[in-house]
Protein backbone atom coordinates (compact mmCIF):
# COMPACT_ATOMS: atom_id res chain seq x y z
CA UNK A 1 0.00 0.00 0.00
CA UNK A 2 2.88 2.28 0.20
CA UNK A 3 6.38 3.08 -0.68
CA UNK A 4 9.50 1.34 -0.17
CA UNK A 5 12.34 3.68 1.19
CA UNK A 6 14.45 0.83 1.41
CA UNK A 7 17.89 3.39 0.45
CA UNK A 8 17.06 5.82 2.77
CA UNK A 9 20.04 5.43 4.71
CA UNK A 10 20.07 7.58 7.66
CA UNK A 11 16.46 8.45 7.43
CA UNK A 12 15.01 5.29 7.98
CA UNK A 13 13.11 2.83 6.38
CA UNK A 14 9.24 3.14 6.14
CA UNK A 15 8.45 -1.09 5.41
CA UNK A 16 4.37 0.18 4.78
CA UNK A 17 2.35 3.43 4.26
CA UNK A 18 -1.83 2.25 4.43
CA UNK A 19 -5.09 4.48 4.60
CA UNK A 20 -8.47 2.72 6.20
CA UNK A 21 -11.18 3.97 6.69
CA UNK A 22 -13.77 3.43 9.87
CA UNK A 23 -16.16 1.74 8.17
CA UNK A 24 -14.71 0.16 5.18
CA UNK A 25 -18.71 -1.59 4.59
CA UNK A 26 -20.03 1.78 3.38
CA UNK A 27 -20.60 2.02 0.34
CA UNK A 28 -20.60 5.72 -0.27
CA UNK A 29 -20.81 9.21 1.78
CA UNK A 30 -23.25 11.59 0.99
CA UNK A 31 -23.08 15.93 1.18
CA UNK A 32 -22.84 16.93 5.25
CA UNK A 33 -21.15 13.22 6.41
CA UNK A 34 -18.09 12.34 8.39
CA UNK A 35 -15.64 10.57 6.65
CA UNK A 36 -13.18 9.09 9.82
CA UNK A 37 -10.23 6.50 9.57
CA UNK A 38 -6.22 6.12 10.43
CA UNK A 39 -3.43 6.25 8.63
CA UNK A 40 -1.14 2.91 9.51
CA UNK A 41 2.78 3.32 9.62
CA UNK A 42 5.07 0.68 9.87
CA UNK A 43 8.69 1.35 10.18
CA UNK A 44 11.69 -1.24 9.83
CA UNK A 45 13.51 1.41 11.96
CA UNK A 46 13.56 4.87 13.72
CA UNK A 47 12.38 7.28 10.65
CA UNK A 48 12.95 10.92 10.55
CA UNK A 49 9.83 12.65 9.29
CA UNK A 50 8.81 16.55 8.95
CA UNK A 51 5.45 15.97 9.00
CA UNK A 52 2.26 14.05 7.85
CA UNK A 53 -0.95 15.53 6.66
CA UNK A 54 -4.27 14.24 5.13
CA UNK A 55 -5.72 15.56 1.79
CA UNK A 56 -9.48 15.15 0.74
CA UNK A 57 -10.44 16.44 -2.53
CA UNK A 58 -13.38 16.33 -5.35
CA UNK A 59 -13.26 17.94 -8.32
CA UNK A 60 -15.29 17.32 -11.61
CA UNK A 61 -13.40 17.37 -14.65
CA UNK A 62 -14.65 17.61 -18.57
CA UNK A 63 -11.79 17.30 -21.05
CA UNK A 64 -11.44 16.39 -24.68
CA UNK A 65 -8.80 17.02 -27.98
CA UNK A 66 -5.09 15.75 -28.09
CA UNK A 67 -3.79 15.57 -24.84
CA UNK A 68 -7.56 15.10 -22.80
CA UNK A 69 -5.76 13.07 -20.31
CA UNK A 70 -3.55 15.67 -18.48
CA UNK A 71 -4.17 19.49 -18.09
CA UNK A 72 -0.62 20.27 -19.40
CA UNK A 73 1.26 18.35 -21.53
CA UNK A 74 4.75 17.90 -23.22
CA UNK A 75 5.58 21.14 -24.93
CA UNK A 76 3.13 23.49 -22.65
CA UNK A 77 0.04 22.39 -25.32
CA UNK A 78 -3.62 21.75 -23.25
CA UNK A 79 -6.71 20.43 -24.39
CA UNK A 80 -9.21 21.38 -27.05
CA UNK A 81 -11.25 22.03 -24.74
CA UNK A 82 -11.75 21.46 -20.86
CA UNK A 83 -13.66 22.32 -17.56
CA UNK A 84 -13.33 21.96 -14.15
CA UNK A 85 -15.46 22.46 -10.96
CA UNK A 86 -14.08 21.98 -7.31
CA UNK A 87 -16.17 20.24 -4.84
CA UNK A 88 -13.73 19.47 -2.01
CA UNK A 89 -10.47 20.61 -0.55
CA UNK A 90 -9.35 20.05 2.84
CA UNK A 91 -6.17 19.48 4.62
CA UNK A 92 -5.41 18.29 7.63
CA UNK A 93 -1.91 17.99 10.05
CA UNK A 94 -2.03 13.93 11.34
CA UNK A 95 1.66 14.80 12.86
CA UNK A 96 3.60 18.04 13.27
CA UNK A 97 7.20 18.47 14.14
CA UNK A 98 8.30 20.09 17.67
CA UNK A 99 8.50 23.63 17.74
CA UNK A 100 12.12 25.36 16.96
CA UNK A 101 13.10 21.23 15.53
CA UNK A 102 13.27 20.38 12.33
CA UNK A 103 12.27 16.56 12.28
CA UNK A 104 10.40 13.93 14.15
CA UNK A 105 11.49 11.07 15.04
CA UNK A 106 8.96 8.28 14.80
CA UNK A 107 10.57 4.85 16.74
CA UNK A 108 10.71 1.39 14.80
CA UNK A 109 7.11 -0.44 14.81
CA UNK A 110 3.41 0.23 13.62
CA UNK A 111 1.72 3.34 14.14
CA UNK A 112 -1.84 4.98 13.62
CA UNK A 113 -3.10 8.21 12.94
CA UNK A 114 -6.49 8.50 13.47
CA UNK A 115 -8.51 11.08 11.29
CA UNK A 116 -11.98 12.85 10.97
CA UNK A 117 -13.18 15.33 8.85
CA UNK A 118 -17.04 16.59 7.24
CA UNK A 119 -18.13 16.65 4.09
CA UNK A 120 -19.37 20.31 2.69
CA UNK A 121 -23.32 20.46 3.70
CA UNK A 122 -24.17 22.15 0.17
CA UNK A 123 -24.66 18.89 -2.70
CA UNK A 124 -21.65 16.71 -3.82
CA UNK A 125 -22.41 15.33 -7.22
CA UNK A 126 -22.25 11.86 -7.21
CA UNK A 127 -19.19 10.00 -8.38
CA UNK A 128 -18.82 8.97 -12.26
CA UNK A 129 -16.10 8.22 -14.80
CA UNK A 130 -17.26 8.76 -18.37
CA UNK A 131 -15.71 9.05 -21.64
CA UNK A 132 -15.11 12.77 -21.81
CA UNK A 133 -14.82 13.48 -17.80
CA UNK A 134 -15.14 12.72 -14.32
CA UNK A 135 -16.57 13.11 -11.01
CA UNK A 136 -13.76 12.11 -8.75
CA UNK A 137 -13.11 12.55 -4.90
CA UNK A 138 -10.42 11.02 -2.77
CA UNK A 139 -8.69 10.69 0.30
CA UNK A 140 -4.81 11.18 0.02
CA UNK A 141 -2.12 10.51 2.96
CA UNK A 142 1.12 12.19 2.97
CA UNK A 143 4.63 11.24 4.70
CA UNK A 144 7.17 14.19 4.63
CA UNK A 145 10.65 13.00 4.62
CA UNK A 146 13.65 15.26 4.76
CA UNK A 147 15.86 14.97 1.91
CA UNK A 148 13.98 12.60 0.43
CA UNK A 149 10.49 12.31 -1.62
CA UNK A 150 7.18 12.31 0.03
CA UNK A 151 5.32 9.02 0.55
CA UNK A 152 1.50 8.77 -0.06
CA UNK A 153 -1.11 6.67 -0.39
CA UNK A 154 -4.81 7.44 -1.65
CA UNK A 155 -7.98 5.94 -1.40
CA UNK A 156 -10.88 6.30 -3.19
CA UNK A 157 -14.14 7.99 -2.07
CA UNK A 158 -17.66 6.87 -3.62
CA UNK A 159 -19.95 10.17 -2.80
CA UNK A 160 -23.73 10.20 -4.13
CA UNK A 161 -26.44 12.77 -4.29
CA UNK A 162 -29.60 11.34 -3.23
CA UNK A 163 -32.56 11.27 -5.59
CA UNK A 164 -35.91 10.68 -3.92
CA UNK A 165 -38.02 9.03 -6.34
CA UNK A 166 -40.76 9.49 -4.14
CA UNK A 167 -41.68 13.28 -5.24
CA UNK A 168 -44.64 14.27 -7.18
CA UNK A 169 -42.55 14.86 -10.00
CA UNK A 170 -41.28 12.05 -10.39
CA UNK A 171 -44.38 9.93 -9.23
CA UNK A 172 -46.51 11.29 -12.32
CA UNK A 173 -47.24 8.97 -15.00
CA UNK A 174 -45.71 9.44 -18.32
CA UNK A 175 -47.90 9.10 -21.54
CA UNK A 176 -47.38 9.04 -25.28
CA UNK A 177 -48.60 8.66 -28.61
CA UNK A 178 -47.46 8.60 -32.16
CA UNK A 179 -48.22 7.46 -35.51
CA UNK A 180 -46.47 7.00 -38.97
CA UNK A 181 -47.68 6.41 -42.29
CA UNK A 182 -45.45 3.63 -44.18
CA UNK A 183 -44.61 3.71 -47.64
CA UNK A 184 -43.63 6.88 -50.06
CA UNK A 185 -46.01 9.53 -51.97
CA UNK A 186 -48.98 7.66 -53.33
CA UNK A 187 -47.43 4.43 -52.30
CA UNK A 188 -48.47 4.49 -48.86
CA UNK A 189 -49.21 0.65 -47.12
CA UNK A 190 -50.87 2.44 -44.35
CA UNK A 191 -49.99 3.78 -40.64
CA UNK A 192 -48.25 2.25 -38.21
CA UNK A 193 -49.81 3.86 -34.51
CA UNK A 194 -48.17 3.55 -31.20
CA UNK A 195 -49.33 4.27 -27.18
CA UNK A 196 -46.81 4.11 -24.64
CA UNK A 197 -47.47 4.42 -20.79
CA UNK A 198 -45.56 4.23 -17.67
CA UNK A 199 -46.46 4.14 -13.88
CA UNK A 200 -44.09 7.03 -12.88
CA UNK A 201 -41.22 8.84 -14.21
CA UNK A 202 -38.52 7.77 -11.38
CA UNK A 203 -37.19 4.34 -10.00
CA UNK A 204 -33.99 2.96 -8.85
CA UNK A 205 -31.40 0.69 -9.46
CA UNK A 206 -33.14 -3.19 -9.54
CA UNK A 207 -36.46 -2.13 -10.31
CA UNK A 208 -38.80 -3.45 -12.74
CA UNK A 209 -40.75 -0.60 -15.29
CA UNK A 210 -44.15 -2.20 -16.14
CA UNK A 211 -44.36 -0.84 -19.87
CA UNK A 212 -48.04 -0.08 -20.99
CA UNK A 213 -48.31 0.03 -25.04
CA UNK A 214 -50.93 -0.56 -27.65
CA UNK A 215 -49.44 -1.08 -31.38
CA UNK A 216 -51.69 -1.02 -33.91
CA UNK A 217 -50.45 -2.01 -37.59
CA UNK A 218 -52.68 -0.93 -40.46
CA UNK A 219 -49.47 -1.29 -42.94
CA UNK A 220 -49.02 -4.24 -45.35
CA UNK A 221 -45.72 -4.81 -43.49
CA UNK A 222 -44.67 -7.33 -40.49
CA UNK A 223 -43.46 -5.09 -37.70
CA UNK A 224 -41.65 -6.12 -34.45
CA UNK A 225 -41.90 -3.63 -31.46
CA UNK A 226 -39.05 -3.73 -29.16
CA UNK A 227 -38.19 -1.42 -25.63
CA UNK A 228 -34.63 -0.24 -24.38
CA UNK A 229 -33.31 2.13 -21.42
CA UNK A 230 -30.55 4.33 -22.56
CA UNK A 231 -28.13 6.20 -21.08
CA UNK A 232 -27.33 10.20 -21.96
CA UNK A 233 -23.64 11.35 -20.79
CA UNK A 234 -23.04 15.20 -21.42
CA UNK A 235 -20.33 16.95 -21.24
CA UNK A 236 -19.73 20.84 -21.17
CA UNK A 237 -16.36 22.01 -21.38
CA UNK A 238 -14.96 25.51 -22.98
CA UNK A 239 -18.37 26.31 -24.30
CA UNK A 240 -18.33 22.96 -26.45
CA UNK A 241 -20.40 19.90 -25.90
CA UNK A 242 -20.03 16.22 -26.13
CA UNK A 243 -22.88 13.87 -25.87
CA UNK A 244 -23.05 10.17 -25.28
CA UNK A 245 -25.55 7.86 -25.84
CA UNK A 246 -25.76 3.91 -24.95
CA UNK A 247 -28.33 1.37 -24.47
CA UNK A 248 -28.31 -0.16 -20.78
CA UNK A 249 -30.97 -3.02 -20.93
CA UNK A 250 -34.03 -3.89 -23.47
CA UNK A 251 -36.85 -6.19 -24.53
CA UNK A 252 -38.38 -7.18 -27.51
CA UNK A 253 -42.03 -8.31 -28.09
CA UNK A 254 -43.58 -10.46 -30.49
CA UNK A 255 -44.51 -10.10 -34.30
CA UNK A 256 -47.57 -8.31 -34.81
CA UNK A 257 -48.76 -8.66 -38.48
CA UNK A 258 -50.60 -6.59 -41.06
CA UNK A 259 -53.89 -5.25 -40.00
CA UNK A 260 -53.19 -6.43 -36.06
CA UNK A 261 -53.46 -4.99 -32.84
CA UNK A 262 -50.78 -6.15 -29.97
CA UNK A 263 -51.19 -5.23 -26.29
CA UNK A 264 -48.06 -4.64 -23.52
CA UNK A 265 -50.00 -5.30 -20.21
CA UNK A 266 -47.12 -4.06 -18.33
CA UNK A 267 -44.48 -5.74 -20.01
CA UNK A 268 -41.55 -6.00 -16.97
CA UNK A 269 -38.11 -3.97 -18.28
CA UNK A 270 -35.48 -4.34 -15.09
CA UNK A 271 -33.28 -1.79 -14.75
CA UNK A 272 -29.43 -2.91 -14.04
CA UNK A 273 -26.79 -1.41 -12.19
CA UNK A 274 -26.15 1.89 -13.57
CA UNK A 275 -25.17 4.88 -12.22
CA UNK A 276 -27.85 7.20 -10.58
CA UNK A 277 -29.06 10.38 -12.69
CA UNK A 278 -26.64 13.17 -12.25
CA UNK A 279 -28.85 16.93 -12.59
CA UNK A 280 -26.90 18.89 -10.29
CA UNK A 281 -23.50 18.69 -11.89
CA UNK A 282 -22.90 22.31 -13.74
CA UNK A 283 -20.59 20.14 -16.46
CA UNK A 284 -21.25 16.72 -16.66
CA UNK A 285 -24.77 15.35 -17.07
CA UNK A 286 -26.15 12.04 -16.69
CA UNK A 287 -29.57 11.46 -17.61
CA UNK A 288 -32.31 8.26 -19.10
CA UNK A 289 -35.06 7.48 -21.39
CA UNK A 290 -37.36 4.81 -21.75
CA UNK A 291 -37.37 4.37 -25.64
CA UNK A 292 -40.39 1.94 -27.16
CA UNK A 293 -39.63 1.68 -30.67
CA UNK A 294 -41.45 -0.50 -33.80
CA UNK A 295 -38.66 -1.94 -36.54
CA UNK A 296 -40.57 -1.51 -40.36
CA UNK A 297 -39.03 -3.24 -42.79
CA UNK A 298 -37.74 -0.85 -45.83
CA UNK A 299 -38.78 2.52 -43.43
CA UNK A 300 -37.26 4.23 -40.66
CA UNK A 301 -38.80 3.42 -37.29
CA UNK A 302 -41.29 4.57 -35.32
CA UNK A 303 -39.74 5.65 -31.69
CA UNK A 304 -41.72 7.24 -28.20
CA UNK A 305 -39.30 8.31 -25.84
CA UNK A 306 -40.01 9.05 -22.22
CA UNK A 307 -37.68 10.21 -19.90
CA UNK A 308 -36.99 8.40 -17.04
CA UNK A 309 -34.89 9.14 -13.41
CA UNK A 310 -32.53 6.70 -11.89
CA UNK A 311 -32.35 7.53 -8.07
CA UNK A 312 -31.17 6.43 -5.11
CA UNK A 313 -34.29 6.16 -2.78
CA UNK A 314 -36.59 3.86 -3.77
CA UNK A 315 -40.05 3.88 -4.38
CA UNK A 316 -42.59 4.17 -0.95
CA UNK A 317 -45.20 1.90 -2.24
CA UNK A 318 -48.07 3.57 -0.64
CA UNK A 319 -51.49 2.65 -2.67
CA UNK A 320 -51.11 -0.45 -4.82
CA UNK A 321 -47.44 -0.14 -6.99
CA UNK A 322 -49.79 -0.61 -10.34
CA UNK A 323 -52.03 1.91 -9.17
CA UNK A 324 -51.67 5.81 -11.20
CA UNK A 325 -50.95 8.84 -9.21
CA UNK A 326 -54.66 10.19 -9.99
CA UNK A 327 -56.42 6.83 -8.66
CA UNK A 328 -54.34 7.32 -5.61
CA UNK A 329 -54.65 11.23 -4.90
CA UNK A 330 -58.25 10.50 -5.62
CA UNK A 331 -58.03 7.99 -2.59
CA UNK A 332 -56.37 9.95 -0.20
CA UNK A 333 -58.82 12.82 -0.64
CA UNK A 334 -61.66 10.61 0.30
CA UNK A 335 -61.32 11.76 3.65
CA UNK A 336 -63.07 15.16 2.80
CA UNK A 337 -66.20 13.99 2.17
CA UNK A 338 -66.20 12.53 5.62
CA UNK A 339 -66.06 15.94 7.42
CA UNK A 340 -68.54 17.82 5.47
CA UNK A 341 -71.99 17.53 7.04
CA UNK A 342 -74.57 15.77 6.02
CA UNK A 343 -77.08 19.07 6.00
CA UNK A 344 -75.04 22.10 5.44
CA UNK A 345 -77.04 25.31 7.03
CA UNK A 346 -78.89 27.91 4.36
CA UNK A 347 -76.89 30.83 4.15
CA UNK A 348 -78.64 33.73 6.28
CA UNK A 349 -80.84 36.26 4.26
CA UNK A 350 -79.86 39.36 2.61
CA UNK A 351 -81.83 42.12 4.79
CA UNK A 352 -80.53 40.28 7.75
CA UNK A 353 -77.01 41.76 7.63
CA UNK A 354 -78.06 44.53 5.54
CA UNK A 355 -78.96 47.14 7.61
CA UNK A 356 -81.66 49.95 6.54
CA UNK A 357 -78.62 52.44 6.50
CA UNK A 358 -76.74 50.55 3.78
CA UNK A 359 -79.94 49.44 2.19
CA UNK A 360 -80.63 53.65 1.54
CA UNK A 361 -77.11 54.26 0.55
CA UNK A 362 -76.83 52.20 -2.00
CA UNK A 363 -80.77 52.11 -3.17
CA UNK A 364 -81.04 54.25 -6.62
CA UNK A 365 -83.57 56.45 -6.80
CA UNK A 366 -85.92 56.08 -10.31
CA UNK A 367 -87.96 58.94 -10.71
CA UNK A 368 -91.43 58.29 -11.72
CA UNK A 369 -93.14 58.55 -15.75
CA UNK A 370 -93.89 62.42 -15.84
CA UNK A 371 -97.37 61.30 -17.39
CA UNK A 372 -98.43 58.53 -14.76
CA UNK A 373 -100.15 59.65 -11.56
CA UNK A 374 -100.17 57.43 -8.46
CA UNK A 375 -100.03 53.76 -8.82
CA UNK A 376 -102.61 53.73 -11.75
CA UNK A 377 -99.27 53.50 -14.07
CA UNK A 378 -96.77 51.75 -12.22
CA UNK A 379 -97.32 47.97 -13.36
CA UNK A 380 -93.71 47.93 -15.38
CA UNK A 381 -91.87 49.62 -12.01
CA UNK A 382 -93.67 46.65 -9.45
CA UNK A 383 -90.59 44.16 -9.11
CA UNK A 384 -87.84 46.42 -9.46
CA UNK A 385 -87.57 46.66 -5.64
CA UNK A 386 -86.43 43.12 -5.58
CA UNK A 387 -83.35 43.76 -7.38
CA UNK A 388 -81.87 47.11 -5.52
CA UNK A 389 -80.24 45.36 -3.19
CA UNK A 390 -76.06 45.34 -3.70
CA UNK A 391 -74.18 42.58 -3.41
CA UNK A 392 -72.87 41.19 -0.62
CA UNK A 393 -70.09 43.71 1.07
CA UNK A 394 -66.31 41.72 0.98
CA UNK A 395 -64.73 40.13 3.92
CA UNK A 396 -62.89 42.50 6.07
CA UNK A 397 -61.45 41.71 9.38
CA UNK A 398 -62.10 45.15 10.18
CA UNK A 399 -65.63 46.98 10.49
CA UNK A 400 -65.68 49.59 7.91
CA UNK A 401 -68.45 51.09 9.50
CA UNK A 402 -67.68 50.46 13.01
CA UNK A 403 -70.99 51.36 15.45
CA UNK A 404 -70.99 50.92 19.43
CA UNK A 405 -68.49 48.19 20.56
CA UNK A 406 -71.33 46.94 22.77
CA UNK A 407 -73.31 45.92 19.76
CA UNK A 408 -70.50 43.77 18.08
CA UNK A 409 -71.41 40.08 18.15
CA UNK A 410 -68.86 37.36 17.36
CA UNK A 411 -69.43 35.16 14.45
CA UNK A 412 -68.68 31.74 14.02
CA UNK A 413 -68.38 29.60 10.27
CA UNK A 414 -69.38 26.29 10.42
CA UNK A 415 -67.16 24.37 7.40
Amino acid sequence: MGGDAGADGPQGHVKSLGLVFEDESKGCYSSGETVAGHVLLEAAETVALRGLRLEAQGRATSAWGPSAGARVCIGGTSPAASSEVEYLNLRLSLLETPAGEGVTLLQPGKHEFPFRFQLPSQPLATSFTGKYGSIQYCVRAVLERPQVPDQSVRRELQVVSHVDVNTLPLLTPMLKTREKMVGCWIFTSGPVSLSVKIERKGYCNGEAIPIYAEIENCSSRLIVPKAAIFQTQTYLASGKTKTVRHMVANVRGNHIGSGTTDTWNGKMLKIPPVTPSILDCCIIRVDYSLAVYIHIPGAKKLMLELPLVIGTIPYSGFGHRNSSVASQFSMDMSWLALALPEQPEAPPNYADVVSEEEFSRHTPAYPQPPDCEGETCYSMFACIQEFRFQPPPLYSEIDPHPGNAEETQPVSFIL
